[in-house]
C-alpha cells in the first residue's frame, strides 16, 4: 500500500481527500493535518510515501513546506489557483490538482504516483522459494509469507493483494498469473481471473461463490470444471 497523508487548512477538503483515498485500493491514509507544522513531526517519525498538500495555507504554505523537507515523500499539490501549477512542477511534484477536485482527476494523479512508487520499489516476486513459503517485496520490505497463512489472493491489474489469516493484506507489484506459478497447485486454485484461493481454507460455498467471512469470491465459468472436480473428490456420497 502507498502510505498517504493530507494537508489542508479546510476541513471539508480533508474530508473529501480522505474519501477519495479510501476509494482507491492501493492508497492508505495515515494522517490528516490542517497545517504543515503538524505534518512535519509526523513525517519525521513515520513512513510516508505520498502527500496531498494544499498550496494556499496560512503561516507556512504548501510549496514552502515541501521545499523545507530534506528528503520529501512524493507530493501531489492541491489548490484553487491555477497559476501555482508551474511552481508545483519546479519542486518535482507528481501532479497538480485544481479545486474543486473530481475523483477522475484525483485517480489520474494517484495513478501517476503509483507508477512512480512501484518503479522506485521494484518488486521481487520470489527471492527465496521453499516448500512452505515465499518472500514478497512490499513497501520497502521483504516479507516472508507462509503458504498456510494465505486465505486468498486478489489480482488487480498489475498488482496483487494477499489476504492472510491473522494479519493485514500484503500488496505487491506482480500479475496474478505470475504469482500462481510460485504456489503449490495441490493447495491453491485459481477460481476466477481475479482470485486464487487456498483450498484448505474453504469452509462454505454458497450459490457458486466461496465465502470467507463477509467476502464472497465468485467461481467463473472458465475455472468451474476444475473446482467442481476438487469438490467432487472431497464430497462424501
Amino acid at each position: 500500500m502507498i502510505r498517504c497523508i493530507t494537508i489542508d487548512d479546510e476541513p471539508l477538503a480533508l474530508k473529501q481527500m480522505a474519501n477519495y483515498i479510501d476509494k482507491t485500493p492501493y492508497l492508505e491514509l495515515k494522517g490528516e493535518f490542517e497545517n504543515a507544522f503538524e505534518a512535519v513531526s509526523f513525517i519525521q517519525n513515520n513512513e510516508v510515501d505520498l502527500m496531498f498538500v494544499d498550496i494556499n495555507m496560512p503561516d507556512l504554505n504548501g510549496m514552502d513546506f515541501v521545499k523545507s523537507l530534506s528528503n520529501p515523500p512524493k507530493v501531489i499539490f492541491t489548490t484553487a489557483y491555477s497559476e501555482y501549477a508551474m511552481d508545483g512542477f519546479k519542486v518535482n511534484a507528481v501532479d497538480y490538482l485544481l479545486k474543486p477536485i473530481g475523483y477522475a482527476d484525483f485517480l489520474k494523479a494517484a495513478t501517476k504516483a503509483k507508477e512512480l512508487y512501484f518503479n522506485d520499489n521494484e518488486t521481487i516476486t520470489s527471492l527465496e522459494h521453499g516448500e512452505d513459503y515465499l518472500f514478497i517485496k512490499s513497501e520497502y520490505k521483504l516479507i516472508r509469507i507462509n503458504y498456510a497463512d494465505i486465505r486468498y489472493i486478489e489480482g488487480m491489474r498489475e498488482y496483487v493483494r494477499i489476504y492472510l489469516d491473522n494479519d493485514k493484506p500484503v500488496m505487491a507489484l506482480m500479475s496474478i498469473k505470475k504469482l500462481v506459478e510460485h504456489l503449490p497447485l495441490t493447495d491453491f486454485m485459481r477460481v476466477h481471473r481475479s482470485y486464487i484461493v487456498n483450498l484448505s481454507k474453504i469452509t462454505t460455498i454458497e450459490r457458486n461463490r466461496i465465502v470467507f467471512g463477509k467476502t464472497y469470491i465468485p467461481i467463473s465459468d472458465q475455472y468451474k470444471s476444475d473446482f467442481q472436480a476438487f469438490i467432487d473428490d472431497k464430497f462424501l456420497k
